[in-house]
């Protein structure tokens, strides 16, 4: 799926946040032909694996909302297949990122199963 400059922008706003907080970004719309990962990052000893939503307002439902349960295990998917790719056996989570405003300027994460 072809990114577009309003996600691209969602996306670096959530990693600009992140970097702020503490985390390493390590990668930035992490691909392979079975499954993709907005942004990956590390805090202390854990990766995150984080799918960003934008949305203008919430007048038709927030980025969380657009979180289906199939999109959940597509998530899942790619998260398991970046940890057995690289090798890694620490902890990790998954994080859904909801931007909204005009300027990106509210963010929120939230970790989801």
């Amino acid at each position: 799926m072809k990114a577009t400059a309003t996600g691209r922008n969602a996306e670096a706003a959530v990693a600009d946040y992140l970097v702020e907080n503490g985390f390493k970004i390590l990668a930035k719309n992490w691909r392979t032909r079975w499954c993709e990962i907005d942004i990956i990052a590390q805090k202390d000893k854990t990766i995150h694996f984080i799918e960003v939503k934008y949305r203008f307002s919430e007048s038709h439902g927030s980025g969380f909302e657009y979180i289906t349960p199939h999109k959940l295990n597509q998530i899942k998917f790619a998260g398991r297949f970046w940890t057995a790719q690289n090798h890694w056996d620490g902890d990790y989570r998954l994080i859904a990122a909801e931007v909204t405003g005009l300027g990106f300027e509210n963010i929120h994460l939230v970790e989801i199963d």
